[in-house]
């Protein structure tokens, strides 16, 4: 977008880091401001692996995608907490696979709507949209992305990172179900999140919550799974991010094992 209207411009509020921000920077980019570089420097102080922690997220969602596009012939990816454009976004790895594929991103903060355009390169046999929307408004996520995928087939919902800046009292188990009862037999839920198992990264945490604009909720890794009730996983069930089908050409970063994730199928 060539411009930023005076609402976004409102709610990008600079004065306080931002998640997506924040983890841009974590990841090495330039879409972030020094109130973000801040915070992740802070971070980083508390918990020096999280940066790796990012990357090994980011890989993450490269193979479940591609294991979505490939093996399990999924052609439509509902990928909610989108994030900031990086190298490899889903719409990039799917249609790569399969050129026909349907992206719908969705994201609630406004410098990701700033960026919207870099989400939307579809190849010209598939499609792209993003939603400008928070995961707690299941109805107008599914109502938008309606308009793009055909709920009759097979979708993947990807949820990175994302359940973790929900507050137990926002009821997150709820939402991830009311998302994936919309979704019809054959689809797909990955899924990953931080856990509280580590007192550094506790630690980080609590210091990004005290001055961020938003916070994140740290769970134990039975909680997380718990958003896969219902679903068939697949091998090898909910994991250590690094240890999701590992790439065995891809060196192995050794980092704390501190994010779990997986991927199930709706039966």
């Amino acid at each position: 977008m060539n411009h930023v209207s005076d609402e976004v411009r409102e709610r990008l509020r600079t004065d306080r880091p931002h998640s997506a921000r924040v983890w841009n920077y974590l990841l090495g980019g330039k879409d972030n401001y020094p109130v973000d570089s801040e915070a992740g420097d802070v971070i980083l102080s508390t918990f020096p692996e999280f940066a790796a922690v990012a990357r090994l997220q980011r890989q993450f969602l490269a193979r479940a995608v591609r294991f979505l596009a490939g093996e399990a012939g999924i052609r439509q990816f509902l990928d909610i907490g989108t994030g900031l454009p990086t190298a490899d976004n889903t719409h990039e790895l799917a249609q790569r696979i399969a050129p026909e594929s349907r992206i719908v991103y969705v994201d609630n903060d406004p410098l990701v709507l700033t960026h919207a355009q870099a989400l939307l390169t579809s190849t010209p046999e598939g499609a792209c949209a993003y939603i400008d929307a928070d995961v707690r408004d299941p109805e107008r996520i599914l109502t938008e992305a309606a308009k793009t995928l055909d709920f009759s087939r097979p979708v993947a919902l990807t949820m990175l990172g994302i359940m973790g800046q929900i507050a137990d009292a926002d009821r997150p188990a709820e939402l991830v179900a009311r998302l994936v009862a919309e979704l019809p037999p054959g689809s797909y839920l990955a899924l990953s999140d931080g856990t509280n198992t580590n007192e550094a990264l506790n630690r980080a945490v609590e210091i990004y919550n005290s001055q961020s604009a938003n916070t994140y909720h740290l769970r134990a890794p039975g909680e997380i799974a718990a958003f896969f009730d219902g679903l068939e996983l697949l091998e090898p069930g909910v994991v250590p991010t690094a240890a999701w089908r590992p790439d065995p050409a891809q060196a192995a970063e050794p980092v704390a094992d501190v994010a779990v994730c997986g991927v199930a199928r709706k039966p």
